[in-house]
């Protein structure tokens, strides 16, 4: 139950972040050229929109946290993994449990170091620079998605050595389209 609600809430906010982003670039993309337009640009001059910009920044930045975290748990993680795969069974499965252990204490470590930077910085009153949102907000995502990204390590740690697999990502694939027999296709064309 935990990891389902932990799973959803993980896909929405990088969803969110992912459809805001693209609602602000866009807005500020149109602000720009419509600001040349005669007419318009009386009425659009008047807004400013000199946030938009940092405020994509931070969004990408917690994006890339949470995608990390989220890569992890679907396999999709970037990894060098060619001499382990060249090693027979037994010595591939320590390798890969030695390497996921690692990934949750480096993780857990700059989660920890990430956390004692935010909380010194929330003692400050440094804000952003066009948002003028407290920065202990903004690097508040180091250690959330850094623990997140521990969790999943060591969440497919767990997996391996109950069942011996390590979650994996099929590029081919795609959610929500049944896999088709090609020879069928062909068929279906000369009909």
């Amino acid at each position: 139950m935990f990891n389902r609600v932990l799973n959803r809430l993980e896909e929405w906010i990088i969803a969110f972040l992912m459809a805001a982003a693209t609602t602000v670039i866009f807005f500020a993309v149109a602000h720009r050229y419509l600001s040349g337009v005669p007419w318009i640009q009386d009425f659009t001059v008047k807004l400013n929109v000199s946030w938009a910009q940092e405020l994509c920044i931070f969004m990408f930045v917690w994006m890339a946290k949470f995608g990390a975290a989220y890569g992890v748990r679907q396999g999709i993680h970037v990894g060098v993994d060619v001499l382990v795969r060249k090693l027979s069974d037994k010595p591939r499965q320590v390798m890969i449990v030695i390497s996921l252990l690692a990934g949750a204490l480096f993780t857990g470590i700059v989660g920890s170091l990430g956390a004692n930077f935010v909380w010194h910085m929330a003692q400050t009153d440094q804000t952003s620079v066009d948002l003028e949102v407290p920065m202990w907000w903004v690097y508040l995502c180091v250690p959330l998605g850094s623990y997140l990204m521990c969790y999943r390590f060591l969440q497919v740690a767990y997996q391996f050595l109950k069942t011996g697999v390590l979650p994996h990502h099929d590029h081919g694939h795609v959610e929500g389209l049944e896999k088709v027999n090609p020879d069928d296709l062909l068929k279906g064309s000369r009909a």
